[in-house]
């Protein structure tokens, strides 16, 4: 009563209804807020997907350009197939078993360039290797096999004739005992294998920020911090690889994260691997061992 006769009941109504309108704004504050960090992170990752397409395009644009020059884009293959699995080893199988006579058959691992000597075994056609290159080419004198194929370990550049195709499973297929290490940023699994069976994993993730949305002093702090976090995150991946069981590793991820790690490995690949630990190890072995082949 006495609030209504001091006009204070009005007052405190209206305190009321403000403070509500108050609590309504920080709400939609908090939302906006909210939607523009998923906005920017959007954007990152769209920003990495089209950096990453147009790498590939430009990969492809060089191919085209270095095959120009001497089939002027008149030939092509006639055919590509990936492989991968029980039908990577037939056709393996079926490669060890071609026999001809004495150096009736070409194998070549063909990296920088095309040697003279596979020049002359596929004519005109040769400049079709330079698209698929790094690869191992296999011709016989008959011209009944003219292919080319991208082993996942590379071994370094030869030619030979022989009475058979030189090819080594290992070069195509996981054989023996091995090591296979995913490396990203804020990611690490490393799995042992005795040929396509897992008998050992280890995995961790590590805390590393995510990248910053804004300029000036604010960024350059962050990035510091981040590059830390990284640099504490590739100790910890180097150790981990140490101490594996398999002499031979292959090492698989982010180019600009195992580029820093620095060890000795059998062979190395870009691979796109996602997800948690376990199924970014998964995806990695799957693209890793996959062989692309080229029918000349």
């Amino acid at each position: 009563m006495l609030d209504e006769l001091l006009g204070r009941a009005e007052l405190k109504d209206r305190i009321d209804e403000l403070e509500e309108e108050k609590t309504h704004l920080e709400r939609r504050l908090e939302a906006e807020s909210d939607r523009k960090a998923d906005a920017v992170t959007a954007r990152q990752n769209a920003e990495e997907r089209v950096n990453r397409l147009e790498d590939r395009i430009t990969e492809l644009e060089d191919r085209v350009d270095r095959a120009g020059g001497d089939d002027g884009g008149s030939l092509d293959f006639r055919g590509v197939s990936e492989l991968r699995g029980d039908r990577l080893a037939a056709v393996i199988d079926r490669l060890e078993s071609v026999e001809t006579g004495p150096e009736g058959a070409l194998t070549a691992m063909v990296d920088d360039g095309v040697p003279e000597a596979v020049r002359d075994a596929f004519g005109d056609r040769a400049a079709l290797l330079d698209r698929a290159r790094p690869c191992l080419v296999v011709a016989d004198d008959a011209g009944l096999v003219e292919a080319a194929l991208v082993p996942p370990v590379a071994p370094d550049p030869f030619v030979t004739w022989d009475d058979g195709f030189r090819v080594d499973r290992r070069w195509f297929l996981p054989t023996g005992s091995f090591a296979l290490a995913v490396v990203r940023a804020d990611l690490f699994a490393l799995g042992e294998y005795e040929g396509r069976e897992r008998v050992a994993t280890t995995t961790f993730e590590s805390d590393v920020k995510a990248k910053h949305s804004k300029g000036g002093f604010s960024q350059g702090r962050f990035e510091r911090v981040r590059d830390g976090q990284i640099a504490d995150h590739v100790e910890r991946c180097r150790e981990a690889i140490a101490d594996r069981e398999s002499d031979r590793l292959i090492l698989v991820g982010e180019h600009t994260v195992f580029d820093d790690v620095d060890v000795d490995a059998t062979a190395t690949a870009a691979v796109d691997a996602t997800g948690d630990p376990e199924d970014a190890l998964d995806e990695a072995f799957y693209d890793f061992w996959t062989t692309t082949l080229y029918r000349v």
